[in-house]
């Protein structure tokens, strides 16, 4: 770590704007420790990194928040503090209060002067988050491309059939036989039902009709819907987090993306089961190229069977299904509409435990809320 950040550090961290707006806006992981390893400071991508606020960790030992699966790492903390030596330790595996098990480098910067006593600052940059960009940015790109494919299909398709519907409508007006009329209304829903599948792969026409909406209100609007739907079996709890501000997006746009994840976690339990939906803020979050300062996290979890291995590299393509009977249109749907509001969904399913996250930039009224980022 560089002087520059030690020294920010060092200089009224807690009452400089300039110094705090600079490490606010800092994509690695910072984190103060005391001599005794309790947290003194940390940053916005601290937060995201280990999913807990700066209230819930500020004060808390380091060991319970950030527990390492190499023991180099907790004799160098050690040693750091004993003989005031940086060290820096490459590719460790983490468990995140979460459960969550990431691979970082960290390094060690041991502080002689904080208050009266000996500190240390741990620099912690995940190297998971790499892999993470580049996957979302080809989720983006394949999404963009099956789109481009579609629209050429619908394209070939729907002129042919709006002359087949309109040869069966001629047809039927000239037949008396009511039984050979029967052919011909086969025709003309066969038509309109390919018709409609076409445009449900096309998902929605123009621009998202954007305006500040509470993600929670759209969220209960789904789960309403749902429960309605829920057998007698299925539980669906809930898990908000109310400091989220508003977003700008098309709440009929969001409805349906989140309604068409919802339902299929509700496919995925079947008779009997837990469905979780959880809302969190992410700070200084990156999809795809472009970080954001605020992103609004949903997370819609299943302990239903998981989603079969071979479909995963596959799942967001148009008329892939795991189902019997499905269409395969729902995640691909729901992936045009968050990506319309320039979101991403992910997914990590293993049995008994799948999840569906839902990221959406937090912006006012159109006004800009990202940055470009750094791979």
């Amino acid at each position: 770590m560089s002087m520059l950040w030690i020294d920010i550090c060092l200089n009224s961290v807690m009452d400089d704007h300039f110094q705090l707006h600079i490490l606010d806006n800092l994509a690695t992981a910072i984190l103060l420790v005391d001599e005794s390893l309790i947290i003194q400071y940390i940053n916005p991508a601290t937060e995201t990194l280990l999913g807990l606020s700066s209230r819930r960790l500020l004060g808390t030992a380091l060991d319970g928040n950030l527990r390492c699966t190499s023991e180099n790492l907790r004799e160098r903390i050690s040693q750091s503090l004993l003989t005031g030596q940086p060290y820096v330790e490459h590719e460790i595996d983490i468990l995140t209060p979460g459960k969550k098990k990431i691979t970082v480098n960290c390094t060690l910067t041991p502080l002689q002067e904080w208050g009266d006593s000996a500190s240390l600052l741990l620099e912690v940059v995940e190297l998971d988050r790499h892999l993470r960009i580049s996957r979302e940015d080809q989720i983006i790109r394949q999404n963009l491309a099956s789109r481009a494919v579609i629209r050429g299909l619908a394209h070939e398709i729907k002129n042919p059939l709006g002359g087949l519907r309109g040869a069966a409508q001629l047809l039927q007006g000239e037949l008396e036989n009511d039984e050979l009329k029967e052919y011909t209304r086969i025709i003309i829903g066969e038509a309109d039902r390919l018709r409609s599948l076409v445009d449900r792969m096309l998902g929605p026409n123009g621009l998202p009709s954007k305006k500040d909406i509470d993600i929670h209100e759209v969220i209960e609007h789904v789960r309403h819907l749902v429960v309605a739907e829920a057998l007698p079996g299925v539980t669906i709890k809930r898990d908000y987090d109310p400091s989220i501000p508003l977003v700008y997006a098309d709440r009929n746009l969001l409805i349906q993306a989140i309604l068409n994840l919802v339902r299929n976690a509700l496919h995925a339990v079947d008779e009997s089961g837990t469905i979780t939906l959880r809302t969190r803020i992410e700070r200084q979050f990156s999809i795809g190229q472009t970080r954001h300062r605020l992103s609004a996290k949903l997370e819609i979890i299943d302990d239903g069977p998981g989603i079969p291995s071979h479909l995963r590299e596959k799942l967001f393509y148009p008329m892939i299904t795991g189902r019997d009977g499905g269409t395969g249109l729902g995640l691909s749907i729901a992936q045009t509409l968050v990506n319309l509001h320039e979101g991403i969904i992910e997914f990590t399913s293993m049995p008994g435990h799948t999840n569906f996250s839902v990221f959406i930039p937090i912006k006012r009224s159109g006004s800009p809320s990202r940055i470009r980022a750094s791979i």
